[in-house]
């Protein structure tokens, strides 16, 4: 129930029309208002006491009056203080509540901001009410307590545990108490501070709280995925029921599900040590009531844990240590640096740090990135557990070496590959390198923009099908996939790798993530990862009901009298199960610092493999040796394992908000009169063609977290929402040129990745609401250029032009190259050879090549030809080059293609005989 000043009145916390519930700037925003308001009202130079304007304050009030439950630090009652307050006409006294609330949310409690008069009087009053508001500059986290209690014993738990802290601590924290179900999983998908997860069995069902429709239902759907079917939810019971295990279980499953980071205890009282046995697995401690202290002492150690970065560490006291260097590198501490003449401007620009921590050693505290025993051991064990895989390997030349790193430790020469002809160059490269045989995949196109989608399910699963109706299945090692690609289309790794090991159980997954290591601390957007989706898929295996309803499958899928497999069309029109005997061997490259918080070429090779003792580790390691520096650069490794530590803490809050900054510039550019004439921003429905998505709405993000959750669990492809892909058509210029001469030139905005008619806009966990309202007004002042230089315009209904050329898939390999049997794998290292020896390979022109084709030749490429962005190859050794071909690169506008010189033209080779 809330309150207005003219009664009691229901009203549900809604975010503003036409965007997402985001609660983290809902709440900023409202407080920001009412501190504005009531500062006008105390100086009495307003109109602000009339109706309309004590309405939008009450309005705010409200909103924060349940935004405030799920929050530390002040509370639901100290909003209605300040309520009560104005409508007392109390006004200064408001604004000195509302101060402490500002000065907490701005982050003002740091050694940077003085203290103010008056300010430690007022943190002493607060902390009477178990309100902590004074200026502590240690690291501050919150601590959720579910369960049922009075608000005197709210505020007892609170000061109690507010005056267990000490000086010594590294750490704070606050308490925020709940008491159901609902408001523990509303706190959890709303508050990111969160670390820390208590649970007592007095707890209820149902929140009573004025949720928005859309927060409920995302309740609904954690709960349902996570914690079961809704048992133990109803808002009325025994107090034997309310306390069972059951209900405990599935509200520990529920929040480790969503927010996996949460480190979760319980309190119990009778049969403690029973209950501890019982659930050891979903807590890290069972503890009495009475045993506050040694829970206080177990969230400051736990944290403590999370906040460790090892070898980050050892090099900041590398840097601090006193040495005296005879090894190589000049450059260590400085020495060949800071007493030079003519290059002091190094230091001066860099800084000393830089140098000092610039070292070969790997001992004293160090370590050896190549046979990792301490800090750097350490640090991946972290990041493997961050990142939920079973190990994890630091790469410090990029995602490129990561890829060839995994091909070769899992493919060998004759070895099969299947591949998404999309993904990046170093996918070909790396197969070229091992000799396995390629068999491309191509990917939806989506020719009025000039770029690939991705490739659906059942191409993947007919090309395995006709590989074991030719007898050759056992050849097939390995399906490589870019998850999500560099336009944003993700896929969904759990169903991928479900059908496809259920026609042959022992594949390898390499899933190329190198844009999508941010999406490992989102509750939604984690599901589609390849290791979630390995865990989920290897907890699924072990499930009666699996291997129950996988019996039947098979049944359906093979003949009972000749046990022969049925028609493909019954295979592919079935969404299949994964084997309850099916191997798990999934691999995931990252580039961290595409995403996350790392130094360029900073990545991570993440790995679930249920065989990697017995047939992986060993090749693993070889190809590790072999493509990984023996002098790797210790900037790099530091700033991956202090990366790590921060989307342990706080990676879930600057996910979510990256994901709703996105939707803010969606948004502008749909609403804005001027902008939505000039430009476009393409929509699910336009990047995901309508048989590969069962949602409905365009931009599922933009309709609140509920939507894209559905979205997310339900299509087999979904879109990136930190992604913008703008068409820009109406513009009258290129998206080359669109990139370099109008966002960089003049305003020094920078994007990735254009297309011909489109320009990729990408936020990411270091985007502000200040860099996009920027972004927003530069594409303003250019719409107002565009209009005023009179560019013809564009029927809204028309999406693209149209004369751009489709996309070419992949032609064949060229005889001598390609598999007899008519299937499509080829031998790319043969050809890639052939392509450099000098007698046979001739420099065609562009025009001339055309002619010659027309005419029916059938010339091969000698090499790669692969425009960058998007990074992956039009042309491949040992490729027929068609007409197709021929005409998109005709058109290409990307300045950058590697391989191809417009001079001299394509490097090609006649067709082998053999």
């Amino acid at each position: 129930m809330q309150h207005s000043p003219d009664g009691p009145v229901v009203r549900e916390l809604e975010p503003n029309p036409g965007m997402p519930a985001s609660v983290w700037r809902l709440r900023l925003d409202a407080w920001e208002y009412v501190r504005y308001a009531v500062r006008l009202l105390a100086r009495g130079d307003t109109d602000l006491s009339d109706a309309a304007g004590l309405s939008e304050i009450h309005r705010s009030l409200r909103a924060l009056e349940t935004v405030e439950m799920y929050w530390a630090g002040f509370g639901q009652r100290y909003v209605k203080s300040i309520r009560s307050l104005i409508d007392a006409g109390e006004y200064r006294a408001a604004l000195d509540r509302i101060g402490p609330v500002m000065q907490r949310m701005r982050g003002s409690g740091s050694l940077d901001a003085p203290e103010r008069p008056g300010e430690s009087e007022q943190a002493a009053k607060l902390a009477d009410e178990g309100i902590d508001a004074s200026a502590d500059a240690r690291p501050r986290f919150e601590v959720l307590v579910v369960d049922e209690m009075s608000p005197a014993d709210r505020d007892n738990l609170k000061i109690e545990m507010l005056r267990m802290r000490a000086e010594a601590d590294d750490f704070i924290y606050d308490l925020v108490i709940v008491p159901s179900v609902e408001d523990a999983i509303a706190a959890a998908l709303t508050n990111p501070n969160l670390q820390v997860c208590v649970i007592r069995p007095g707890f209820t069902g149902r929140s009573t709280q004025a949720l928005s429709r859309d927060l409920r239902r995302t309740i609904t759907l954690a709960y349902e995925q996570y914690g079961g079917t809704g048992k133990g939810r109803s808002s009325r019971g025994t107090s034997t029921q309310l306390a069972s295990i059951q209900r405990i279980v599935s509200l520990a499953d529920t929040l480790r599900g969503i927010r996996p980071e949460l480190d979760l205890y319980l309190v119990a009282g009778a049969h403690i040590e029973d209950l501890a046995g019982a659930l050891s697995r979903r807590f890290r401690r069972v503890f009495r009531r009475e045993d506050r202290f040694e829970m206080h002492l177990s969230f400051l150690r736990r944290i403590s844990h999370v906040y460790d970065a090892p070898f980050f560490t050892a090099i900041q006291e590398h840097a601090r240590r006193p040495a005296g260097v005879f090894h190589a590198l000049p450059v260590s501490r400085g020495g060949s640096v800071v007493g030079s003449k003519w290059i002091r401007d190094m230091a001066d620009f860099y800084g000393l740090n830089l140098l000092l921590a610039e070292t070969s050693a790997t001992s004293g505290g160090l370590d050896s990135l190549l046979a990792p025993v301490h800090t750097l051991k350490k640090a991946q064990e972290l990041a493997a557990r961050a990142f939920h895989s079973d190990t994890t390997w630091f790469v410090t030349n990029g995602t490129s070496t990561a890829n060839k790193i995994v091909h070769q430790a899992v493919t060998a020469p004759g070895d099969i590959v299947i591949v998404d002809r999309n993904c990046h160059k170093s996918h070909h490269h790396a197969l070229m390198l091992s000799g396995a045989r390629v068999a491309y995949l191509d990917a939806y196109p989506l020719n009025d923009y000039a770029f690939y989608g991705a490739v659906p399910v059942n191409r993947i699963k007919q090309l395995l099908l006709d590989y074991r109706a030719a007898g050759r299945l056992d050849e097939v090692r390995m399906v490589t996939l870019t998850n999500c690609t560099f336009d944003g289309i993700v896929y969904d790794p759990e169903r991928v790798m479900a059908e496809c090991l259920a026609i042959k159980p022992d594949l390898v997954f390499l899933w190329d993530e190198a844009w999508f290591a941010f999406a490992a601390f989102h509750p939604v957007t984690r599901r589609r990862t390849a290791m979630s989706a390995a865990k989920q898929l290897e907890a699924l295996k072990r499930s009666a009901e699996h291997a129950d309803a996988y019996a039947k499958q098979r049944a359906r899928l093979f003949d009972a009298e000749t046990g022969e497999p049925v028609p493909d069309d019954v295979w592919l029109g079935e969404q299949l199960l994964v084997p309850p005997d099916a191997t798990l061997r999934v691999y995931a490259t990252q580039s961290t610092h595409k995403t996350l918080t790392a130094l360029r070429q900073g990545s991570m090779i993440h790995v679930r493999d249920q065989v990697w003792r017995t047939e992986a580790e060993e090749a693993f390691h070889e190809a590790y040796m072999t493509h990984t520096s023996t002098s790797p650069n210790y900037q790099i490794l530091a700033s991956l394992d202090i990366g790590r530590r921060q989307v342990e803490l706080e990676g879930f809050e600057l996910v979510q908000r990256q994901l709703d900054l996105a939707t803010s510039v969606a948004h502008a550019v749909a609403r804005h009169p001027l902008l939505k004439k000039t430009f476009r921003v393409l929509t699910t429905h336009d990047l995901v063609p309508a048989e590969y998505r069962s949602s409905k709405r365009p931009m599922p993000h933009r309709d609140g977290l509920s939507t894209m959750w559905e979205a997310w669990a339900g299509d087999e492809f979904v879109v990136d929402p930190s992604r913008i892909t703008v068409e820009i058509t109406r513009t009258g210029v290129d998206g080359d040129t669109f990139k370099h001469e109008y966002l960089m030139d003049r305003y020094g905005i920078q994007v990735n990745k254009t297309s011909q008619n489109t320009v990729l806009f990408m936020t990411n966990i270091g985007t502000s609401r200040s860099a996009v309202a920027y972004l927003i007004e530069v594409l303003v002042k250019l719409a107002e250029q565009f209009q005023d230089d009179e560019v013809p315009p564009t029927s809204a209904a028309e999406p693209a032009d149209r004369s751009l050329p489709p996309l070419p898939d992949f032609s064949e390999f060229a005889g001598g190259y390609r598999a007899a049997d008519g299937l499509p794998d080829g031998d790319i290292r043969t050809a890639y050879y052939a392509g450099l020896r000098g007698g046979q390979v001739e420099l065609v022109p562009g025009e001339e090549l055309r002619r010659r084709v027309a005419a029916g030749e059938r010339p091969v490429s000698a090499g790669f030809v692969t425009p960058y962005p998007p990074g992956f190859p039009v042309l491949v050794p040992g490729q027929v080059i068609t007409p197709d071909v021929l005409a998109f690169m005709a058109v290409l506008d990307t300045r950058e293609i590697h391989g191809y010189d417009a001079r001299q033209g394509y490097r090609i080779m006649p067709e082998p005989t053999g």
